[in-house]
């Protein structure tokens, strides 16, 4: 199988785009996927959400202007199958220095050409700074698909409305002309209100076909994982964010016509959890 390239963005911060990335990335990785997340967000929180440091020179941005391989940032992670590219907060001067290089948007995919094609990796999962700034446009050029985290609230139709029109143009232009929405991701949903409900039905009614059925539930748990440097799955294992994300990494696999039986060998809380909460598990019941 050839790296699939998935970035997770959204223009809007707190969407749980993070949390998404690195707990996506640690559920693949438990399916024996081989999986490389780069943390691309100055503020470095996939890097101290996976234990680690920041560290100076610990970044791509000396790979991005030229100057190291990619290879040379790879970090192995304590989690078997998981490696990190870490940020650090020299990313965020990084966008001046290449708006004056050639080929500006291209930076990315050229830095990671030889990891994506040394076949090292099953996916890479990148994630991006909660802006449309030049690092998340590189972003967006490198990856062949993007997944779209977006918050259960009442605003959340205006930023996929961005999302979209900036993925549309990339694809037109021909600055990225494989890139494709591959799905979008309902976060924070609590099925106590109706606006969490609302928010789910409109965004289903405007994009019926790239909306993951899998719900991420507001959850103490996933909100603690960060700051004990583990993945959701590793701090909390049996907590109902740990079921929701096991649960979207087995929908994203069989969207990519992934081994259905692995349900029955890993995360077999997650189906459990998908019975007793319906509302996380079928879009279709709301």
């Amino acid at each position: 199988m050839a790296t699939d390239v998935i970035a997770i963005a959204n223009q809007k911060g707190g969407v749980g785009k993070t949390t998404t990335a690195v707990n996506l990335a640690a559920c693949l990785a438990e399916h024996g996927r081989r999986v490389l997340l780069i943390d691309l967000d100055p503020q470095a929180n996939a890097t101290s959400g996976l234990g680690f440091r920041k560290e100076a020179g610990a970044s791509l941005y000396r790979a991005l202007i030229g100057q190291t391989e990619a290879e040379s940032h790879v970090k192995t992670t304590t989690i078997k199958h998981l490696d990190l590219i870490p940020s650090e907060i020299d990313l965020a001067g990084c966008e001046i220095e290449i708006a004056r290089m050639e080929n500006y948007l291209h930076r990315l995919r050229q830095a990671i050409a030889g990891l994506v094609a040394s076949d090292r990796y099953d996916f890479i999962i990148l994630d991006c700074s909660p802006s449309l700034g030049i690092l998340t446009m590189n972003v967006l050029t490198a990856a062949h698909s993007v997944i779209m985290p977006i918050q259960c609230e009442y605003y959340a139709l205006e930023g996929l409305s961005v999302m979209k029109r900036i993925i549309d143009q990339l694809r037109t232009s021909g600055t990225n002309p494989v890139l494709e929405i591959d799905g979008i991701l309902m976060t924070m949903y609590d099925s106590r209100t109706n606006l969490s409900q609302q928010v789910v039905a409109e965004v289903i009614a405007h994009y019926p076909d790239k909306v993951f059925e899998t719900l991420i539930p507001r959850n103490i748990r996933l909100s603690e994982a960060p700051s004990h440097g583990l993945p959701i799955i590793h701090y909390a294992s049996y907590s109902t964010g740990a079921a929701a994300y096991r649960q979207l990494a087995r929908e994203f696999l069989r969207r990519r016509g992934g081994d259905e039986a692995e349900e029955s060998a890993v995360g077999g809380l997650g189906t459990n959890f998908r019975h007793e909460q319906p509302a996380i598990g079928f879009l279709s019941k709301i």
